[in-house]
């Protein structure tokens, strides 16, 4: 699949270069080939015959409640554990998902019950009590895997025991240590379909100090026949996660974003109505009376702007580098959404919705390229090779940036989540290799396409001074507008991601995700449309940059739910959760604020070319 990966990688490169329609669709299909193959590999069904093993791999183990905390299972359980204990490192979607699976002394034979079976006996020293001791109390789960399948349960557990002397009490509180494993596993034919751990609270020893303990930890496995179809085995395992009411909340989300976007349409049809009347009138020979003052008003004002509406924005080198990194995620965004429907992420491959995202990252590197330098130059510019550079690092710096320092500081906490550097060198490699070069060749396709910025009227010499606006009218508050109506339409959305990405949920309802997606995308095209016929008709023709600011509004809410999510929805805690939450969340929303902020801006660049151009300018 790399091999694969680096060829698409390589044609892109070679092809991009060609004004052949059918070699780019080739392209795009050769393009596709090499990340499904590259994300899927691995989905295929085991067959077991009778006697069989089928494999148990040990994860990881962690808080409960602070999934990015995770560590190595015998760093915890050094004790139990297979001499050639490396599985393999795995691939790069399982590794930066933090995945480290390993070998385990767990050994079950297909469609051999087996009741009762030792695993290992240990010593617990003092080190290890205490070790176990505040792993229970900060309830760490571990987590296995079953022919691909993952299981998890908690190391043990806390009780609370009162003791009565006369009128005093004594409270006190024992820790147990779980030391024996129960393996349900359902089968249909020679494949495994699901499986089910769960831990004997009967079987456990006490974490007690002043000496050792010597433990015995054992399992037992069950085959359960079904005739469920190992196609259908995602489905049933995570079934028991997606209960009846959340998919309700999910589609009563949909209704209310929906319902948003069609008031948005007809607010938006309104105005357009509203922009046209006096043209209509004029058409038909109608009296100006009958168009009302407040109607005249508003259009003399977005007329009056007519010679300054297309004066370029300043800094349009950075500005143009945000409208292409922007596009890029849009389809970044959009090709993870439509794997998602084919069902190339199940929970047996999460680590595949990494993969996808690093690999499709890469290949789209060129429609960052070519959007920002075409732009660009449409507006003037000429240092074309400053951009396209500017625009490869616009969003690669500052994600390398909070990366290191993330990866800094699982390093010293031991953690799992830290990426090896064998990892950092084969992603460093992508980007130079891949998506340095793919921005380039992008950029010089949109250098070569360039066309002089189509504007349907002529810019003054002198700018126009701007009038004084009502506190209604400010920018502020069209901002946070702008970014409050998005948002509204998927909140509910949004906390269910974070619960899956954040916590220990299994999101597999990426058909709502994706109506989800476009919802957002038309209420802030919609909403910005809007705003910047107001702007205008304020006499404020500066919507260059309004306008993407206020697609980027959209991110900043949703890092301010985050933030309000870490702290009143969830328990996390602790410096490395607290910073890889907040780390990585800051880059998602910056990119969707990028995102959202190029769709803001061509949506108001084409309605305000549509108005100018088709509308008689006094």
């Amino acid at each position: 699949t790399w091999g694969l990966f680096f060829e698409a990688a390589f044609f892109s490169a070679v092809l991009l270069q060609t004004n052949n329609k059918m070699i780019h669709r080739s392209l795009i299909l050769l393009c596709t080939l090499a990340i499904i193959a590259f994300v899927s590999g691995g989905s295929t069904a085991n067959e077991y015959k009778e006697k069989d093993i089928v494999p148990v791999l040990v994860n990881n183990v962690g808080p409960f409640h602070n999934p990015a905390e995770s560590y190595s299972y015998y760093s915890l359980f050094p004790f139990c554990q297979v001499k050639a204990k490396e599985e393999g490192e795995g691939n790069l979607g399982e590794v930066l998902a933090g995945d480290r699976r390993e070998l385990s002394l767990y050994e079950t034979f297909f469609k051999i019950e087996s009741p009762w079976r030792t695993a290992c006996h240990a010593t617990l020293t003092q080190d290890d009590i205490k070790a176990f001791r505040d792993a229970v109390q900060d309830h760490y789960i571990f987590e296995m895997f079953v022919d691909d399948l993952p299981v998890k349960g908690f190391i043990g557990e806390m009780e609370e025991s009162v003791t009565h002397f006369g009128s005093h009490e004594h409270n006190e509180t024992h820790f147990y240590l779980f030391t024996h494993l129960d393996f349900s596993i359902a089968y249909n034919g020679n494949h495994v379909i699901a499986v089910n751990l769960t831990t004997d609270p009967q079987k456990r020893i006490e974490l007690t100090y002043g000496k050792n303990i010597e433990a015995s930890f054992s399992y037992s496995t069950h085959f359960i026949e079904t005739d469920i179809p190992w196609i259908d085995r995602y489905t049933l395992h995570s079934k028991s996660l997606i209960g009846e009411q959340a998919v309700q909340i999910h589609w009563l989300s949909i209704i209310n974003s929906f319902v948003l976007v069609i008031l948005l349409v007809a607010f938006l049809a309104v105005i357009l109505m509203r922009i046209l009347k006096k043209d209509f009138a004029r058409s038909i020979e109608l009296d100006d009376e009958e168009i009302d003052a407040e109607d005249a008003q508003d259009e003399v004002g977005w007329k009056l702007v007519h010679g300054d509406v297309f004066r370029f924005p300043s800094h349009i080198m950075l500005f143009s580098s945000f409208i292409g990194t922007g596009s890029q995620i849009f389809a970044l965004v959009g090709s993870i959404l439509i794997l998602s429907l084919v069902g190339t992420f199940y929970p047996g491959n999460r680590g595949g919705l990494y993969s996808a995202a690093v690999i499709l990252y890469a290949l789209t590197a060129g429609i960052a390229g070519y959007v920002s330098t075409r732009l660009y130059m449409s507006l003037g510019g000429t240092k074309w090779m400053t951009n396209a550079v500017m625009t490869a690092l616009v969003f690669a710096v500052p994600f390398l940036g909070i990366f290191v320092v993330l990866n800094l500081i699982a390093w010293y906490y031991g953690s799992s989540t830290a990426l090896p550097l064998s990892y950092i060198c084969v992603i460093i490699l992508l980007w130079a290799l891949v998506t340095f070069p793919l921005t380039i060749l992008g950029a010089i396709r949109g250098r070569a396409s360039a066309q002089p910025f189509d504007a349907p009227c002529k810019t003054n010499r002198v700018e126009s001074v701007i009038p004084a606006i009502p506190w209604y009218r400010h920018s502020i508050l069209q901002l946070l507008i702008a970014g409050f109506l998005p948002f509204s339409a998927i909140y509910i959305e949004l906390h269910y991601i974070f619960a899956a990405v954040w916590g220990h949920r299994v999101y597999t309802l990426f058909g709502i995700l994706s109506v989800a997606f476009v919802m957002l995308v038309l209420v802030t095209a919609f909403i910005t449309i809007a705003l910047t016929y107001f702007q205008l008709a304020a006499g404020d023709y500066r919507w260059w940059w309004r306008s993407f600011l206020s697609g980027c509004a959209t991110g900043v809410f949703m890092y301010c739910y985050a933030v309000f999510y870490y702290y009143y929805r969830s328990e996390m805690n602790g410096v490395l959760q607290g910073a890889f939450f907040f780390g990585y969340t800051l880059m998602i929303a910056y990119g969707f604020a990028l995102m959202l902020g190029s769709i803001a801006y061509f949506m108001a660049c084409n309605f305000v070319r549509y108005i100018y151009r088709f509308i008689k300018i006094d």
